[in-house]
């Protein structure tokens, strides 16, 4: 049995399965963050694995780090789905909001055996948690710009070794790299204070919870954006909500719909998330982006098919 040079056990057949699974998750793990979605890592890491068990038994044997392996190839399946993305989500009915996790869901996946940390002014984070407000902006870099920020700056894979998995050199991706880290920092998608973040979450839920309208607007950055997510299987607007007024006015209505709403907190890589059941179903998760105490981007996911995790969490 081969051993990935972190020692994690080479994932192969009639291995442990505990072994297995805990290379199954560091994959999800890069998936997620590539995809956006659990459901599209899950398949990615699925035929992942299946392109490893398709292997004749000479071939794995010839695999030195079977872990640095299935990166490579996990991260290529990843880069064809995006590639093809666009134009899914051409005809995805309304706004596609990438889906959101719990905060520690990952935690302690963000390393790859051989990876070693680059210097600190080529990183945009080396956390474990994962913003929505981080997914958002990765929603709008090119396939091999995402592959790259992923690889380098969350997981620390040498710029060689992404070369070989976007067909670039070790040049181009350093440059895509900087490039999607240049445009993290322009809209400005890192996490900032969660002492402050959670601190104007909960004022905003009161606010919305309270239907007090005038509270709630003051909350607001007077360009703020609502974001919401329904993939065309629940009611939800199709359009930006763009304005304080508007966005605040769209908040107190879904409230008045369901006024005997139960609210519960949780944490994810923004900070406070809030999510709304309703006899005993859940209808929608709450994140925001909060800037010098304003809230600047409301995003709410109500698509069922990206509520999976919080329903068992719930």
């Amino acid at each position: 049995m081969h051993q990935s040079a972190g020692g994690d056990a080479a994932p192969s057949p009639g291995e442990n399965l505990e072994e297995v699974a805990a290379e199954r998750r560091r994959l999800l793990a890069i998936g997620y963050r590539m995809l956006g979605t659990l459901a599209e890592a899950e398949d990615a890491v699925q035929e992942t694995y299946l392109r490893w068990y398709r292997l004749e038994d000479a071939e794995r044997e010839a695999i030195a780090n079977p872990q640095g392996w299935l990166t490579r190839v996990m991260s290529r399946v990843c880069l064809d789905v995006l590639g093809s993305a666009r134009s899914r989500r051409e005809s995805y009915v309304g706004e596609w909001l990438p889906e959101p996790v719990p905060e520690d869901l990952f935690a302690g996946s963000a390393h790859l055996a051989g990876g070693s940390p680059a210097d600190p002014a080529e990183k945009a984070t080396l956390d474990d948690q994962v913003s929505m407000a981080l997914l958002v902006v990765m929603g709008g870099m090119t396939p091999a710009e995402r592959v790259a920020f992923v690889l380098h700056d969350v997981f620390s894979l040498p710029f060689a070794e992404i070369a070989e998995i976007v067909g670039r050199s070790p040049g181009a991706v350093r440059q895509l790299a900087s490039s999607a880290r240049a445009r993290v920092r322009e809209q400005d998608a890192l996490p900032g204070s969660t002492r402050e973040h959670d601190r104007v979450m909960e004022a905003f839920t009161a606010a919305c919870a309270e239907g007090d309208l005038s509270g709630l607007m003051g909350m607001l950055d007077p360009s703020v954006t609502l974001l919401a997510d329904g993939g065309g299987v629940v009611t939800a607007a199709r359009r930006p909500v763009l304005g304080a007024d508007h966005v605040a006015r769209f908040l107190v209505g879904v409230h008045r719909k369901h006024p005997e709403a139960e609210l519960r907190r949780h944490r994810t890589g923004d900070g406070l998330a809030v999510s709304l059941w309703d006899g005993g179903h859940l209808h929608a998760l709450t994140t925001i982006r909060v800037r010098d105490g304003i809230v600047t981007d409301v995003w709410m996911q109500v698509n069922p098919g990206k509520l999976t995790t919080w329903i068992t969490q719930g």
